[in-house]
């Protein structure tokens, strides 16, 4: 089996450089941190902490993980997501 090829690099979004890693076997990935930066240049893991508030960021994560993640563990992820339904309606969306 041919060994998996990564390539880093960049491409540009409304002016700004977002690093990517692109892979031969079709599992890429770009950085949440370059994007929320785009919002938040000095604070961009406050960017990211809004998103997950959001609940459906965080029904997302879910669904992609049960996709691409064997190990997944489904239980102790509907545990998570009910500790944050549980919470103040204010602050699962704030800056969503």
């Amino acid at each position: 089996m041919p060994e998996n090829k990564k390539l880093k690099g960049t491409i540009s979004a409304n002016g700004l450089s977002v690093r990517t890693i692109l892979s031969s076997d079709g599992d890429d990935y770009i950085s949440l941190t370059d994007l929320a930066k785009f919002k938040n240049k000095e604070a961009p893991a406050d960017i990211i902490k809004n998103w997950m508030r959001v609940r459906n960021t965080v029904e997302y994560l879910g669904l992609w993980e049960q996709i691409h993640n064997q190990t997944f563990k489904l239980v102790e992820f509907e545990r998570l997501k009910t500790r944050l339904e549980q919470m103040p309606s204010s602050s699962l969306r704030r800056n969503g």
